[in-house]
């Protein structure tokens, strides 16, 4: 019997793949590049909340041009992160189906 896939990043790798090989962008996405643009994109994305409470930050999708740039930068991480598990040979649905196995043993219901 075949699983679902959790993760189905098909569409989306071959997208990125497209896109880098249009560019000649491959020889500058090495796993460390990668890493550290995606390190950028999260401090990106942790500047949308540094300063905001909890309700605050619950309401940013009130307001459309910050909900916007919350999901540009929800994008980009999301957009770097498959980047590095394409490069480095992550099965994306594969990891996150093991990792979520590991967390139930590790975080049992109580």
């Amino acid at each position: 019997m075949t699983q679902d896939k959790l993760i189905d990043v098909g569409g989306l790798t071959a997208a990125l793949q497209r896109f880098a090989d249009e560019r000649d962008w491959n020889r500058h996405h090495s796993p460390r590049n990668l890493l550290l643009a995606l390190v950028g994109e999260v401090g990106e994305l942790a500047e949308i909340f540094q300063w905001l409470d909890d309700d605050a930050a619950m309401r940013l999708r009130e307001d459309p041009a910050k909900f916007t740039h919350l999901k540009e930068e929800i994008a980009d991480v999301l957009l770097y992160l498959t980047r590095l598990a394409m490069v480095t040979g992550v099965d994306l649905d594969e990891a996150v189906r093991d990792k979520m196995v590991k967390n139930a043993i590790k975080y049992p219901v109580a």
